[in-house]
């Protein structure tokens, strides 16, 4: 039975964790009015890899050939998350686009379950999706931008596919491996819109705190949080996830949801931590890091 202690060092690992991550997608898209969104990708990316590199020395651990395969489509899907989930921040909310991209691994979770009452949570997310979607006229999101959230929620959920051949083999090194990958594919799409030397020492400095906030920080502190918290626990936390970066984006952005928009968002949240207590040998979670 863990303590007391424990379990509160847990919680406020966890609560540390998604301020930290969604306070970097708020600074991101401050970047945007300076940067390309592609180019902020790229930054993000490689001073990310670079720094799990250094905290991580995945180098240690060269991955074997039966495993390189997956981890190519493993750090393409990591890659696919943050190309697609910044252009959806360029164009929605950031609480929004979050809030529709944790449905990717929350749809995994609910497919692996075998009882046909937790598919009433799958209900409630395509009825908080319903919500969002243009299909109204009371919707006011900009469709593309909803397209690219969709996008990272389906990356994510391959990147959890994919996530688990590899975890096995590379362990906690394999976020390392696939973040190399990931740059490697994002570095080319940044150097064809990034004019390096018109580059200010501000902006490499933010890009360097999002790749921060957004990696190294919250990776962290998510280690902890998973040696103090039940995998269910955890996971039920990481459900608020859509609303701390609703919250980051209005503190920061100045952006605000309608009251048609929150109870989107509450119908995603209430899916995300009911699945968590009710389906049976639940999906590892899997870090909100990108």
């Amino acid at each position: 039975m863990k303590r007391p202690s424990a379990t509160l060092a847990g919680l406020g690992a966890v609560l540390a964790s998604q301020i930290s991550v969604n306070l970097g997608a708020a600074c991101a898209k401050l970047l945007f009015a300076e940067i390309n969104p592609l180019g902020v990708t790229a930054l993000r990316v490689v001073f990310a890899a670079c720094l799990l590199a250094m905290l991580r020395r995945p180098w240690r651990r060269v991955p074997p050939g039966a495993t390189r395969p997956a981890l190519i489509l493993y750090g393409t899907m990591l890659a696919g998350m943050n190309l697609f989930i910044y252009q959806a921040f360029l164009r929605i909310p950031i609480g929004i686009a979050v809030g529709i991209e944790v449905t990717g691994p929350l749809v995994i979770v609910l497919l692996n379950s075998r009882r046909p009452r937790d598919f009433w949570w799958l209900a409630l997310v395509a009825a908080g999706l319903a919500l969002l979607l243009p299909l109204h006229v009371h919707s006011k999101l900009n469709p593309v931008g909803i397209a690219f959230a969709l996008g990272a929620a389906l990356c994510w959920a391959l990147y959890i596919v994919s996530g688990k051949r590899v975890a096995g083999k590379l362990g906690a090194d394999a976020v390392s491996w696939g973040m190399a990958v990931a740059a490697l594919i994002v570095a080319p799409l940044g150097i064809s819109v990034l004019h390096f030397s018109a580059l200010r020492p501000w902006e490499l400095g933010l890009a360097l705190a999002v790749a921060l906030l957004s990696s190294a920080v919250p990776y962290s502190l998510e280690m902890e949080a998973m040696k103090r918290l039940s995998s269910r626990a955890f996971s039920i936390l990481l459900s608020a996830a859509p609303a701390i970066a609703a919250l980051a984006g209005f503190v920061v952005l100045g952006e605000s949801l309608t009251l048609l928009q929150w109870g989107a968002m509450l119908c995603i949240m209430a899916a995300s931590a009911g699945s968590a207590m009710s389906v049976k040998s639940p999906v590892p979670p899997e870090s909100f890091e990108v």
